[in-house]
């Protein structure tokens, strides 16, 4: 069970670096608000790539070290993904590093 849902929380955040990766490509330069609107998604997805690292230290701490840049995904996760809400914060940093 734990292993499908977290297969499922994976699927869930990649997802939107796809399409977000796929509207900067073919948006290109058209317009401004394409342009922006792609480069709003890349933002958010950067907040959580750029926790990583605080990722693997949460993980291979089993918990105890908690950096900010990985409070600011987590966070991030639980507003914006429905299933990350229902997962635990180890479930998220692992995703964080699958990704």
């Amino acid at each position: 069970m734990k292993v499908r849902s977290a297969f499922l929380l994976l699927a869930a955040l990649s997802a939107p670096a796809f399409a977000g990766s796929f509207a900067g490509t073919s948006a290109g330069a058209t317009s401004g608000g394409a342009s922006a609107s792609s480069g709003s998604t890349s933002g958010n997805d950067k907040v959580v790539l750029q926790a990583r690292e605080d990722a693997a230290g949460f993980v291979a701490s089993e918990g105890r070290i908690r950096g900010a840049r990985l409070e600011a995904a987590l966070r991030h996760l639980r507003e914006t993904r429905p299933l990350a809400r229902e997962a635990s914060d180890l479930e998220l940093a692992q995703a964080i590093l699958a990704r």
